[in-house]
């Protein structure tokens, strides 16, 4: 599979030739005069629309907001861990039940911000986007 870099600079050599062909094809004598008004405007929402994708997709939160996440987790077992040495016995469930709870909420949410990293993936949406390219080409 082709990388992240190589696709990005195939898919914008592909919206060059379909915007380069675009224009030639609506410039041309026999083309309807309103062709491009309708056809060029189309073309470049799909190109808006890819960029915006792209940059959705690179878009990730500051490193603050995982850290602050970690500190939160160590305070919640802090506060935790102090209440039950209150008590005579330790709770295991509750001790197992808080830290199974944590790991998965950190992790479902490190897995979303981060799709084809995970367990959680978009493959159907990116099948979307391969169908659509192998009709472009």
């Amino acid at each position: 599979m082709e990388s992240a870099k190589e696709e990005m600079a195939n898919s914008t050599k592909i919206q060059r030739e379909i915007w380069s062909k675009a224009i030639s094809a609506t410039a041309l004598r026999d083309s309807h005069a309103d062709a491009g008004k309708l056809l060029l405007p189309a073309l470049n929402n799909m190109i808006d629309i890819d960029t915006t994708r792209t940059m959705a997709l690179q878009n990730h939160p500051p490193s603050v907001i995982y850290l602050l996440l970690f500190i939160l987790g160590l305070i919640c077992s802090l506060l935790a861990g102090y209440r039950m040495a209150v008590g005579p016995n330790r709770s295991w469930l509750h001790i197992l039940s808080f830290l199974l709870i944590t790991v998965t909420i950190i992790y479902v949410i490190i897995d979303v911000e981060y799709p084809r990293a995970g367990l959680i993936r978009l493959a159907n949406f990116d099948q979307v986007l391969i169908d659509v390219r192998t009709r472009m080409e």
